[in-house]
């Protein structure tokens, strides 16, 4: 897209698409970035969330941000561009979240259940978690603590936000 020699079909494409062109061509040159959510409201603004299988860095943001602005004429459509990590707070969207945060607690919830533990396994279909329970003795009175572990498909998973500790 640099440059002056400018495809023909590329004269003919939405800002829209344009602004998807430009986003997929930055991201192929960072394999480890990847995009969380793209939105482009109806006054032009570009909200990018990206995430980075080991952490997005403020410059992460700078070049995917150079990328597209840089190749986008303003004099045509007048828009606003805003990249950003996602926050620590945000719930997980991507199978690749998952993976990266392997050996962290998250809160999940499901349709029957909300379950604090730790992720222990995050593979192409579902996540296993594991976390310690007070459940009623099996003989005679009182509570012990056991080891709880389930296996939840990412489809049963309404939202898992990673715990932060300090």
């Amino acid at each position: 897209m640099r440059g002056l020699n400018v495809p023909s079909f590329y004269k003919n494409m939405t800002f829209k698409e344009k602004v998807n062109l430009l986003l997929t061509e930055a991201l192929s040159e960072k394999e480890s970035l990847f995009l969380i959510d793209l939105t482009i409201t109806d006054a032009f603004k570009v909200i990018i969330t990206l995430d980075d299988d080991n952490g997005v860095v403020l410059q992460d943001c700078i070049d995917i941000s150079r990328e597209i602005e840089n190749n986008l004429d303003r004099e045509e459509q007048d828009f606003s561009l805003e990249v950003a990590s996602a926050g620590v707070s945000s719930p997980l969207k991507h199978i690749r979240q998952y993976k990266k945060n392997v050996g962290r607690t998250l809160i999940v919830k499901t349709n029957t259940e909300n379950i604090e533990a730790e992720l222990v396994e995050a593979n192409d279909d579902f996540v296993i978690l594991s976390w310690k329970a007070r459940e009623p003795k099996k003989i005679g009175k009182g509570k012990e603590t056991v080891q709880k572990t389930l296996e939840i498909p990412y489809g049963d998973i309404k939202e898992a936000i990673v715990t932060v500790t300090f």
